[in-house]
């Protein structure tokens, strides 16, 4: 039986391979599309006396978390990381997708950052981590990370082998869900915007979870929309594939018919598969 060839891919436009907005259908009403419900939603948990916004866990502007709290006793706490290619956003856009872990009982923190240029990747990683100590602090139980595209590589990035958390925080740490993450930094030193993300081989090597090894007992979905680019599906099967391969509990689900910007909204609805996975 003579075998049959197949075509080789190869990734010319890595510009391209990364740009969301511009290949989805009508992808400029987001990030404006999440301001809306998320002031919404602040105003309804203040007026509840169940929102504790602006806690600071260091000295620059941006070191602030907002704080949301389940009615009753918190079961545990979930901490969303946003994204925006570590260079734009902030906490305020995404509010409202604690509602899903809200209903299951859970606190949930989400924090802003410092953005890159003004400070590098490897300085977001520690800035979140000093983030997560400050509000596992506020919060006791187990602790649930999830993130989305850039906060998908730093909830990863805080369950590697070479400790950021503190040990006492980082046992606490019992699911991990990353939401079209990035977890290789290599590919991205190839885009212009590494003018400004500033990612060297040296930090690609020590920032990229994908090189690293998983915590012992680490517990890891990887979870993308069906209709994202093929490179965010490649970044989110890749990670679940090496640390199966280290130890780690992984699973890697894509969605279908979701895109980069609509994938996160499963974390509104208490019964959505993707709520579901990070609380239970």
């Amino acid at each position: 039986m003579e075998a049959k060839s197949v075509p080789l891919h190869r990734i010319v436009d890595w510009d391209n391979a990364y740009a969301n907005g511009p290949n989805i259908a009508g992808g400029e009403r987001w990030p404006d599309l999440w301001i809306e419900p998320a002031e919404r939603f602040r105003a309804r948990m203040k007026a509840q006396g169940r929102a504790r916004l602006d806690q600071r866990y260091g000295q620059r502007p941006r070191n602030l978390f907002d704080l949301f709290l389940p009615e009753g006793t918190p079961k545990g706490l979930v901490v969303f990381v946003h994204g925006g290619f570590w260079l734009r956003l902030d906490k305020s856009f995404w509010s409202h997708l604690a509602t899903g872990p809200l209903a299951h009982g859970h606190a949930v923190a989400m924090p802003s950052y410092t953005l890159c240029p003004e400070i590098r990747i490897a300085g977001i990683v520690r800035e979140v981590a000093a983030a997560i100590g400050t509000a596992a602090a506020m919060v006791e139980g187990p602790m649930r990370l999830t993130g989305h595209s850039a906060g998908g590589h730093l909830v990863t990035r805080m369950i590697t082998s070479d400790v950021l958390l503190p040990p006492s925080v980082q046992d606490r740490v019992v699911n991990t869900v990353s939401i079209s993450g990035v977890h290789d930094l290599r590919p991205l030193m190839r885009t212009v915007m590494n003018k400004q993300l500033r990612i060297d081989e040296t930090e690609a090597n020590v920032e990229s979870p994908v090189l690293l090894r998983p915590i012992e007992g680490a517990r890891l979905t990887c979870w993308v929309g069906g209709a994202e680019r093929a490179e965010f599906r490649r970044q989110n099967a890749l990670l679940g594939n090496v640390w199966a391969g280290l130890g780690a509990a992984t699973d890697a689900v894509e969605e279908p018919d979701r895109h980069h910007f609509d994938v996160i909204d499963g974390l509104v609805d208490r019964n959505h598969p993707l709520t579901r996975t990070l609380v239970e």
